[in-house]
């Protein structure tokens, strides 16, 4: 008996309708359904931590990397050994922007006027915890989250470390981060608003008492009718956070984790927020090897179809913010 897997190929020709002919989804994707399901997000805890980039794009090269979280600035480095730190933006001398500084044999001097800051707590600069989870960093800012801050950020479940692909887009919206919550807790305009990249979307499951999940299936899109089917699940571990998980297909396991920054301070008329989208692709496939090592080939390529997709979905978010704020949003 032949116990060897039989190879599949991992792209079908899609039969199905053309766009204008799908079945509509509007009356499924009920208002309520997903004003319920972010309602539901936003009541988890965060411990305060908020996403503030990419881990591979703070490098101990001599280059801090800025960020402005809820209205505060941050400023973040590693030492010439890798270890991360981050704190308040301004110098506490005269307020210089420390973003715009330099780091010297892993300390953050001062171009103002040659202040030293080594990561510890000197002269009313207190650092910010902070947290770095291989491909995203975290930094917990207790001022803006409001919460009890916790020892360690959310940081969803993802493939074995290493087994992967993984790139990280980022994108500013005008809107708040519920805004971009609420657009990825609607599985429903996937092939009607995203027609480029998805087809035959189906929402098989909606978030139930004991499975808080919308579970989809749809096919990626590759070129003409070539497609990927792929069975998805749809959580939100805490406010800011939307992971995409593929269950079943190709690439099962792999996920797309969108976290929402703000930042522009709550209340503010003009909010800003900043999409952090991780997308970890892994496969069990034998050839996925040379995909690992053709990752610095292929990141480009990763946030470059995400950046098409957050095109039409932060004009998705920042009209329901513009409906939202001044009362119009249907539902």
């Amino acid at each position: 008996m032949n116990d060897r897997v039989r190879w599949t190929a991992p792209l079908r020709r899609r039969r199905g309708p053309d766009w204008a002919a799908q079945t509509p989804t509007w009356q499924e994707a009920r208002p309520t359904i997903i004003a319920d399901a972010l309602k539901r997000a936003s009541a988890r805890r965060s411990g305060n931590w908020f996403v503030v980039g990419a881990s591979r794009d703070i490098r101990a090269d001599g280059r801090p990397h800025g960020r402005t979280v809820g209205g505060v600035e941050v400023v973040l480095w590693r030492s010439d050994k890798g270890a991360l730190h981050a704190g308040p933006g301004a110098c506490p001398h005269l307020g210089a922007p420390l973003r715009q500084s330099r780091v010297v044999c892993g300390t953050l001097v001062c171009h103002w006027h040659g202040l030293a800051l080594d990561g510890t707590p000197f002269a009313g600069w207190d650092p910010y915890p902070v947290h770095d989870d291989g491909i995203l960093v975290w930094v917990r800012l207790d001022t803006v989250g409001g919460e009890d801050g916790s020892e360690h950020p959310v940081v969803p479940v993802r493939p074995v470390a290493g087994s992967g692909v993984d790139a990280v887009f980022t994108a500013v919206g005008r809107c708040e981060p519920q805004d971009v919550v609420a657009n990825r807790l609607d599985p429903w305009h996937g092939a009607w608003f995203h027609s480029h990249s998805f087809v035959d979307l189906t929402v098989t499951q909606q978030p139930q008492a004991e499975a808080d999940a919308f579970v989809v299936d749809v096919s990626f899109r590759v070129a003409g009718r070539l497609v990927v089917p792929v069975r998805a699940e749809f959580t939100a571990p805490e406010p800011r956070t939307v992971v995409m998980r593929i269950t079943e297909g190709e690439g099962t396991t792999s996920v797309v984790e969108t976290h929402a920054t703000p930042l522009t301070g709550a209340g503010d008329e003009r909010p800003r927020t900043a999409v952090v989208e991780a997308v970890v692709a892994a496969s069990d496939r034998r050839g996925f090897g040379l995909a690992r090592a053709a990752a610095p080939a292929l990141r480009p390529l990763m946030r470059r179809s995400a950046g098409r997709l957050w095109h039409d979905d932060l004009a998705y978010a920042e009209r329901r913010w513009a409906l939202r704020s001044t009362g119009r949003l249907p539902g």
